[in-house]
């Protein structure tokens, strides 16, 4: 019954939209969920790219609880402990060359807010408190984080548009976004005018101001699965270098295996300064993410006042070490990378003839990493207008059909613009994946009836 200020007994639950129902999910398997009526759905978007192993992996399991027994929590500015050094280890093993140094926090937010505050640190210990590097350069369209460094960084403007008089006025130059590409142009003949835009920026910011440049290497929940053409990373990381900016590559939702490369700067031989990390690290299975920064780097650091003014009383805590631990051991161990450009190749194939439908206008990505994006009319890209909230609602007819995917909107021109992105666990199968395609078939086709566009069987 509703008590008196008209909340149903018993739910005291905050969430983010305040008036949607949602399912109550009780147990989870493989790449399944089921809710309380016995539903069954295709987690087709690892809850938002994070469930890389699959739900309900016993051994990880069993590792939580052994590492519960015995240490759950130290605060990480009086101890270390086991599971955080060789977690530390393992990360480092699976970066790129030079990235040795990895700083624990709880999530994708705080490992990028743990970058911009490194960064400034960095500048000072190496020309003194007087330098003027503090400028961090970023891009419309990407998505960093909701905490108000994050935020600042973060182009995409339906999450930015409330908070952005509390927002730092950091500089964005726009993204590698071929679709709808910023200058109207087409590649090659663009000359990769997204990636020349950096130079262009930290001219007119002036190149003694500007401490670093982040960008995730394929847009994610922003833009859904936006990938790069393959000159613009190298063109980046060459700008970088030449004028003392540092380069930071967000892989909170891309790395671990997710577009079949343990990190995705990997499929174009690029070696970020620091990398951003979370989400598929511990597989959801505790709160964990960390900024990975080159040894140089560290060494400025350890030479100079040995300090870095930052932390979450969270951080590097051994239950969540000792779960990245078990994941990344199973990562490794049953060669989850190579899954997920394997089936991802199947789920990109299998899904091409979606392409055909008149409101899909692109579908792109990489390894288990697809977006599909919406349009009311292919010919001119027109999304549709923000107030249907297309992809909100294909999102519905999919879960009608046992599909979860993840929604996004506002990419197109900060209000309007719909996509749906789609990662299942990197675990999943041939079979698996085939009956995930079908599921989106079926939801598209029942949007496609909903506005007018095909006939109802």
């Amino acid at each position: 019954m509703p008590s008196e200020s008209g909340r149903k007994s018993g739910d005291h639950v905050f969430h983010r939209d305040v008036r949607k129902h949602m399912p109550l999910i009780v147990r989870a398997e493989g790449i399944y969920l089921y809710d309380d009526t016995g539903k069954r759905y295709i987690d087709g978007c690892s809850g938002s790219q994070v469930v890389n192993i699959g739900h309900g992996v016993e051994e990880i399991v069993r590792a939580i609880e052994a590492q519960a027994r015995t240490v759950a929590f130290t605060h990480g500015s009086r101890f270390t402990t086991r599971p955080l050094i060789r977690l530390a280890e393992m990360v480092s093993e699976l970066s790129p060359p030079g990235l040795e140094r990895v700083y624990f926090v709880s999530g994708g937010s705080e490992a990028v807010e743990a970058t911009i505050k490194f960064t400034r640190t960095y500048f000072i210990e190496r020309d003194g408190p007087g330098t003027n590097k503090h400028n961090l350069i970023a891009r419309w369209h990407g998505f960093h984080g909701n905490t108000l460094g994050a935020l600042s960084a973060t182009g995409h403007m339906p999450r930015r548009r409330k908070y952005a008089p509390m927002l730092v006025a950091f500089p964005h130059v726009p993204a590698c976004y071929c679709y709808r590409c910023h200058y109207g142009k087409t590649h090659p003949s663009c000359g990769v005018a997204c990636a020349e835009a950096l130079e262009e920026m930290i001219l007119a910011q002036g190149a003694d101001t500007v401490a670093a440049f982040i960008a995730e290497p394929l847009v994610g929940a922003a833009s859904g699965a936006v990938p790069p053409v393959d000159e613009y990373w190298p063109r980046v990381r060459e700008i970088c270098s030449k004028y003392d900016v540092l380069l930071i590559a967000d892989e909170v939702m891309t790395g671990f295996g997710r577009t079949g490369a343990d990190f995705a700067v990997n499929h174009w031989g690029v070696v970020p300064d620091i990398i951003a990390c979370a989400k598929g690290m511990s597989a959801g299975y505790s709160p964990l993410g960390a900024m990975v920064v080159r040894e140089e780097l560290y060494d400025v650091l350890r030479r100079g006042s040995g300090r870095f003014t930052h932390g979450h009383t969270y951080g590097g805590n051994p239950l969540s070490a000792a779960t990245g631990v078990a994941v990344l051991e199973y990562y490794r161990r049953h060669r989850l990378c190579d899954n997920s450009r394997l089936m991802g190749e199947l789920m990109f194939k299998l899904a091409a003839p979606l392409a055909d439908s008149p409101i899909v206008g692109d579908i792109r990505g990489r390894g288990l990493f697809m977006g599909v994006e919406l349009v009311e009319e292919k010919a001119t890209r027109r999304p549709f207008p923000a107030e249907l909230a297309i992809g909100e609602k294909l999102t519905q007819k999919c879960m009608a059909h046992g599909l979860v995917v993840y929604p996004g909107s506002g990419h197109a021109d900060g209000k309007a613009g719909d996509h749906v992105l789609i990662g299942p666990p990197l675990t999943v199968t041939a079979d698996e994946v085939a009956e995930l395609v079908r599921c989106l078939a079926a939801g598209l086709a029942d949007l496609e009836v909903e506005l007018g566009v095909r006939a109802a069987n």
